[in-house]
């Protein structure tokens, strides 16, 4: 099925739903959005692909994420393992309540919006997307080895607010490396009695 989209362009959904499946590689537990009007509305955009639509609050408690007294909104996406990064969608609210820009930050989980936001990997303006079918592609140079995403995005000058509805993410999978923790004693002055061989060494020649 294709659709007409305000980028200009006719995209057609083709195997979409089967790329944009790495919502289930998100620590959701542990996803933050900073600037939320309600508190744990964030993590309620990362959804299967057919569900992208719905606007059902029956199936999700929260419809949507809504920025709070600003229009911006940094989400912080830790996943469960290495991720290569490759494409991005996003349906944002109504009119005014749609966001203009995303900024993508690799592996920086301690942003916060009270500080300057630092240069991006990338970035985009985003186009009006009802349909959830145009896709941002990203630099797979840049985020081949991504731990955790961080996605800023704002509103125009004009707009008091902005709201997301579903944020997909395409990319490839692999499990996180598990270093051992290796404990070493060392010693600032030899002891004689933890090594007896050289005792006995010491006894023969003293003798």
């Amino acid at each position: 099925m294709t659709h007409q989209c305000n980028c200009g362009g006719t995209h057609n959904e083709g195997e979409l739903g089967i790329q944009y499946n790495l919502y289930k590689k998100i620590d959701i537990q542990n996803v933050v959005c900073l600037g939320e009007c309600q508190d744990g509305s964030g993590p309620s955009v990362f959804k299967p692909w057919e569900n992208r639509l719905d606007r059902n609050k029956l199936i999700f408690f929260f419809q949507y994420v809504e920025s709070d007294v600003c229009n911006e909104l940094l989400f912080h996406i830790p996943f469960t393992g290495n991720v290569k990064l490759k494409g991005l969608i996003v349906i944002g609210g109504e009119d005014d309540f749609h966001p203009n820009k995303v900024k993508l930050y690799k592996n920086r989980p301690f942003m916060t919006l009270d500080e300057m936001i630092p240069t991006p990997e990338q970035e985009f303006e985003l186009c009006v997307d009802t349909h959830g079918i145009h896709e941002y592609s990203l630099k797979v140079v840049k985020f081949s080895s991504v731990n955790h995403l961080s996605l800023y995005f704002t509103g125009k000058e004009e707009s008091e607010r902005i709201k997301i509805y579903y944020i997909g993410l395409r990319g490839e999978w692999s499990p996180g490396h598990q270093h051992g923790v290796t404990i070493c004693t060392y010693e600032l002055r030899p002891q004689i009695q933890d090594h007896p061989q050289d005792r006995e060494d010491i006894d023969r020649a003293i003798s």
